[in-house]
C-alpha cells in the first residue's frame, strides 16, 4: 500500500523539530504496517483553521492524481481544526480512494469526522477566548493589548518570577516629533500626500522603517487606523475596535468593526504626545474633507465626494448655453467642454482661468466691502440665524420638560396596577407613554450641542477676512481652508456669451450675498450659518 505522511505545527507549538517528531513517529508507524512511503507533506507554523496551505494543497492535488492510498498523519487536529474544512477533505480523500489514518484515532471514519471535529472547533473557540481575556485584563491595567504603533518603544521588563511584563510602552522621542508634525501640518491645510513626500524627501522613515504613503497618514476614521486617527496619541488606548475572520474562501483574514459598546478604554496619560486642541483640529477638518451621504446619494461616486479641487473653481464652471461643464483647453484658458467634444454647443468662447478668479474675488473684496450695506447685511444676517438657533435651542427644551410629565404618569399608572385596577385601556396608555419616552430620549440623544451664537462683531471679522482673501490664496498653509471657504458660498458659475465675452453669473450662497449688497433688499433665505462659521470664525 502506497501511503503519504503530513505533519504541521502552528503557533501554538513553535517548535520547527515538531515537524521531524512528528514525521519520524508516522514512519515508524507505516513501517510496521508494511506500507509504501511514496513522500510527506508539511506546513510550518500555520494555523489548522484553514486548509488555505501550500502542505496540504499538495498533497490533494496528488490524492487527486491517484499517487497514494492512505494519508497517514499524527492526528486530525494536524490536518484541520475546522469542522467544514475536515469533513470536506474526508470526502475528497473518500473520492480518491485514500483512506486517512491516525496515529491517535486509527483509520477515520464518519463518527470521527463528527466528534473529534466538533471538539477541534471548540478548542480553537477556547483558545481564542482564552486570548482575548489575557489581552482584556492587560488593556485595562493600561497595557498595550496589540502590536507596538509609531511613536512607542516596547519596554522590556520582567518580574520578580523572570518572566517577561508583556504590554508595557514608552514614547519614542524622536518618532513623537514627527507624529506632532504631520498632525501639525494637516491641521494647518496640508494633503496626506504632501506630508507623505515631504518625510520620504528628508529621509524620515515610517512604520516598521518603511517609506511614508498618505494611507499611513490618512487611514481609516471609523476603524481608528492610521496617524492620524490613532487614540494613543492623546492618552486613550482602545482595545477591541476590530475583529477578525478568516474568509473560507481565502483563509486570510477580514476585519469587522464591532459595535462602539464593545469596545474597551483606558485612559493612559503618560503616553499622550498630541495636544487636545490640535488633535481636534485635525478631527474638524477630517470632517469637512469626508465625503457626505448626500454626495452619495445624487449618484457621485465617493471617490470624486472627496477628490479636492485642482483649483479654486475647479468643477463649479458651467456653460450658459448648454448646461456642461468648462474644462482647461489650454494651459490658460477654459472652455466649454461640450463644444469641444462633442460639436453640440456653439459657446466657442474661452475665458482665461485667472481671470475668472480675480473676477469672483474681486465680487468678494469690492462690491461687498461696502460699509453701510455690509453692516446692514451681517446685522440682519446674524439676527436671522441667531433667532433660527435659538428657536433650535426651544425645541429641545420644550421635549426635555415633557419627560417629567411622561414620568409622573408613568408612576400613577404603576401604582393604579399595584392598587388593584390593571386593565387593558391602562396597559395601552403605559406603553404608548413608554414608545414617547424612548422617542424624546432618543432624539435628545442624537440632538448635537447648540453652536455658539453669532457674535456682535461679525461684521468686522468678515471686512478682516474678505479684505486677505487673496493674500490668503498665495499662502500654503492657508489655502486649502481658504479655498474650501470661498467654493462652499457657490453652487455654480454660469459664462454666457454676450457681445462677444462671456458674461459671469454667480449663483449659490456668494451670489446672494453680493445681490443682497447690490441691490439693498433684505433678502435672508440663508437656513444657518455653516458657511460663514468656517469662512470667519476661524483665527478670529
Amino acid at each position: 500500500m502506497k501511503v503519504v505522511l503530513y505533519a504541521r505545527y502552528s503557533s501554538d507549538n513553535q517548535r520547527d523539530a515538531s515537524i521531524e517528531d512528528q514525521l519520524r513517529a508516522c514512519r515508524g508507524y507505516a513501517d510496521t504496517q508494511g506500507w509504501t512511503i511514496v513522500d510527506s507533506y508539511s506546513d510550518r507554523a500555520i494555523s489548522g483553521a484553514s486548509l488555505i496551505r501550500p502542505g496540504i494543497q499538495e498533497l490533494i492535488t496528488d490524492a487527486n492524481a491517484g499517487r497514494f492510498q492512505i494519508l497517514l498523519t499524527e492526528a486530525m487536529d494536524r490536518l484541520s481544526r475546522d469542522q467544514e474544512d475536515i469533513a470536506g477533505l474526508f470526502k475528497r480523500m473518500s473520492f480518491a480512494g485514500v483512506k486517512i489514518v491516525t496515529l491517535s484515532e486509527g483509520e477515520i471514519n464518519h463518527l470521527h469526522i463528527g466528534l473529534t471535529g466538533t471538539m477541534n472547533a471548540l478548542y480553537l473557540r477556547e483558545l481564542a477566548n482564552k486570548t482575548r481575556r489575557g489581552l482584556r485584563g492587560r488593556v485595562e491595567l493600561g497595557k498595550s493589548g496589540g502590536g507596538l504603533c509609531y511613536g512607542y518603544d516596547v519596554v522590556k521588563q520582567r518580574d520578580s518570577h523572570g518572566e517577561a511584563i508583556c504590554g508595557e510602552r514608552a514614547v519614542n522621542d524622536e518618532q513623537a516629533q514627527i507624529v506632532r508634525r504631520i498632525f501639525r501640518d494637516y491641521a494647518d491645510g496640508k494633503s496626506p500626500k504632501a506630508i507623505a513626500l515631504s518625510l520620504n524627501a528628508e529621509g524620515h522613515r515610517g512604520p516598521l522603517s518603511g517609506a511614508w504613503s498618505p494611507s499611513t497618514i490618512n487611514g481609516n476614521r471609523e476603524r481608528g487606523t492610521g496617524i492620524l486617527n490613532n487614540e494613543l496619541y492623546i492618552g486613550r488606548l482602545v482595545w477591541n475596535r476590530l475583529r477578525y475572520i478568516k474568509d473560507p474562501s481565502t483563509g486570510k483574514r477580514v476585519s469587522r468593526l464591532n459595535p462602539e459598546s464593545e469596545w474597551v478604554l483606558q485612559d493612559v496619560p503618560d503616553l499622550r504626545i498630541i495636544e487636545q486642541d490640535l488633535w481636534d483640529a485635525v478631527k474638524a477638518r477630517q470632517s469637512k474633507t469626508t465625503w457626505s451621504q448626500k454626495s452619495r446619494g445624487n449618484g457621485v461616486h465617493p471617490l470624486n465626494a472627496l477628490q479636492r479641487p485642482t483649483h479654486l473653481l475647479t468643477g463649479l464652471i458651467k456653460c450658459g448655453c448648454c448646461g456642461g461643464g468648462f474644462s482647461m483647453i489650454s494651459k490658460h484658458h477654459l472652455g466649454c467642454s461640450t463644444a469641444r467634444n462633442k460639436g453640440t454647443c456653439e459657446n466657442r468662447l474661452t475665458i482665461r482661468r485667472d481671470v475668472l478668479e480675480k473676477s469672483v474675488l474681486n465680487g468678494l473684496r469690492t462690491q461687498m466691502m461696502d460699509p453701510a450695506l455690509f453692516k446692514e447685511f451681517c446685522d440682519e444676517f446674524t439676527r436671522e440665524v441667531n433667532r433660527l438657533r435659538m428657536e433650535k435651542g426651544a425645541d429641545l427644551t420644550t421635549l426635555k420638560s415633557e419627560l417629567p410629565k411622561i414620568e409622573r404618569e408613568l408612576n400613577k399608572a404603576v401604582q393604579a396596577i399595584l392598587d388593584g385596577f390593571a386593565s387593558s385601556a391602562l396597559k395601552t396608555r403605559m406603553e404608548q407613554l413608554e414608545a414617547r419616552k424612548a422617542e424624546i430620549e432618543a432624539r435628545l440623544a442624537e440632538a448635537p450641542s447648540p453652536p455658539p451664537l453669532l457674535h456682535p462683531n461679525m461684521a468686522e471679522l468678515y471686512r478682516q477676512k474678505i479684505g486677505a482673501l487673496h493674500d490668503s490664496l498665495q499662502n500654503e498653509v492657508s489655502r486649502t481652508q481658504t479655498v474650501e471657504a470661498i467654493r462652499s458660498l457657490l453652487t455654480r458659475i454660469k459664462l454666457i456669451p454676450e457681445n462677444g465675452e462671456l458674461e459671469i453669473f454667480l449663483e449659490g450662497d456668494l451670489a446672494a450675498m453680493l445681490g443682497f449688497a447690490s441691490n439693498r433688499k433684505s433678502a435672508m433665505h440663508h437656513p444657518d450659518a455653516g458657511v460663514l462659521d468656517r469662512f470667519l470664525v476661524q483665527g478670529s
